[in-house]
């Protein structure tokens, strides 16, 4: 037992350092697009960054990822091995092609497959009717006032697209919706159904409101001397970028913490689910090394092919991402980074026009938010199978 458990938390420590050289991009492509600071000092000051950040949080997201996803008793040290090292696979293998995808849910399908095939689909915990009918009610009374609200801006500003205004309003009505009732305590959600709602949700409120924040900015500084702008937005994405580091290394750190603490109680070391110091050190510590790294490939892919940033748009982008982790972490929902920072860029690209953004690679990362949890899950599912049958 002593045995697996070390290796369990040498591969959560591993899992969360490939997150960190995955995810590198997250915190490092707008900064390094707007040539504020070199690739070397980017990784640098995310690292950093990354490491303090857990230390500033509540370790909720950890709770949720070994309490609230599967049921405790049924994850073993062997169903959480395989999982991490499937969910490894894929961070690894996207991360040489240049494709963002979520480690978060790489890491949550790959613990779902083996869980499911260790002890049947009843292991996973499932949100209740009474919530997914909340969930399905406000979101409706969300989306109707949202399509009103915007239809009715756009009929003021004589748009002839109506039509367009309609289904944008509904999704955004629904996408601000939800997080309101989570933060008034209307609808207690949480687990597997937050994490499958916020993979809509998070680049959603990352794009509205990094949209917002740029056509502010705009307005505010349109009669400036734009040299004087773009030194001031340089230093500022400075702060901007250390902001969302910290959100980064919060939320995703507490991956490993998650399944470190749930090995743990599971091998009888601890008798409650309690995350220790040494636990949230290690797991920082991890994945500030893998930000060190640096996922090249991914940060020219966010840096450059979604859309041409400028020094204000970068700033927008990574104040918007850090405040949507900060509100996600707080309220223990482990969302996507990339998710989140990746809507951020789409939406100050908006800012200068649908044209700014590169929609098709916009299709691409999106297919691969939507695959990653099924893929990983189905992948886990079998690799357990077969090693079931080895052995």
């Amino acid at each position: 037992m002593e045995v697996i458990l070390i290796i369990g938390i040498a591969i959560a420590l591993i899992f969360n350092f490939l997150n960190g050289l995955h995810d590198a991009a997250n915190s490092i492509s707008t900064i390094v697009a707007t040539k504020v600071l070199t690739p070397i000092q980017a990784v640098c000051l995310a690292a950093f960054f990354n490491l303090i950040g857990p230390l500033f949080f509540t370790t909720a997201i950890a709770k949720t990822i070994g309490k609230g996803i599967i049921t405790p008793g049924w994850l073993t040290l062997e169903v959480i091995i395989v999982g991490i090292l499937v969910a490894s696979f894929w961070i690894y293998a996207t991360a040489y092609i240049g494709i963002p995808i979520s480690s978060t849910h790489a890491m949550i399908g790959g613990l779902i497959g083996t869980a499911v095939a260790y002890g049947g689909i009843d292991v996973v915990i499932l949100p209740s009717l009474s919530l997914i009918g909340g969930v399905i009610l406000y979101g409706i009374i969300g989306a109707i006032i949202g399509a009103i609200f915007l239809t009715g801006l756009a009929k003021i500003k004589d748009e002839p697209d109506i039509k367009s205004y309609l289904g944008i309003g509904g999704l955004f009505g629904f996408v601000f919706t939800i997080p309101l009732c989570i933060i008034l305590q209307v609808l207690p959600i949480s687990g597997l159904l937050g994490i499958i709602l916020f993979i809509v949700i998070s680049p959603s409120l990352g794009f509205a409101g990094a949209f917002l924040f740029g056509c502010l900015t705009i307005r505010l500084c349109r009669n400036q001397d734009q040299r004087l702008m773009n030194k001031i937005f340089n230093k500022l994405q400075i702060v901007s970028a250390s902001f969302y580091s910290i959100g980064h290394g919060s939320n995703d750190a507490q991956h490993a913490m998650g399944i470190i603490t749930a090995m743990l109680v599971t091998a009888g070391v601890l008798s409650d689910f309690q995350v220790p110091l040494w636990v949230i050190l290690t797991s920082s510590a991890a994945i500030s090394l893998g930000t060190l790294t640096g996922g090249w490939k991914i940060v020219q892919t966010m840096a450059k092919r979604i859309t041409h940033l400028r020094p204000y748009q970068g700033f927008c982008a990574e104040t918007g991402g850090g405040l949507v982790l900060l509100f996600v972490t707080i309220f223990g929902v482990p969302v996507s980074s990339t998710h989140a920072i990746s809507g951020c860029i789409m939406g100050v690209g908006a800012t200068q026009g649908s044209a700014a953004v590169q929609w098709s690679i916009v299709r691409q990362i999106v297919t691969a938010w939507i695959i990653t949890i099924p893929l990983t899950a189905t992948c886990a599912y079998l690799v357990y199978m077969i090693i079931l049958r080895i052995w």
